[in-house]
């Protein structure tokens, strides 16, 4: 936010960036949970695989939830 603040960017389009940024996270989370939990069990690769799988699964699910709110992700 710093670095748009000091390129001059509209006060919109920096408050934007942090509205959006908090919607993106939030739907991440759940990977940061199961990540260490299945590393020592299926190595990093399968790990990662399904973290990704999981995150674009609970992406979905959320940007279908928070819809409702008038909040748009996709």
């Amino acid at each position: 936010m710093i670095w748009l603040h000091v390129e001059r960017q509209p006060q919109e389009k920096i408050a934007n960036h942090a509205w959006y940024t908090f919607w993106y996270v939030v739907p991440t989370l759940p990977m940061f949970l199961v990540f260490p939990w299945l590393l020592p069990r299926l190595g990093f690769w399968p790990t990662l695989g399904v973290s990704v799988l999981l995150t674009v699964a609970c992406f979905a699910l959320f940007a279908m939830c928070v819809r409702r709110f008038e909040i748009e992700l996709l």
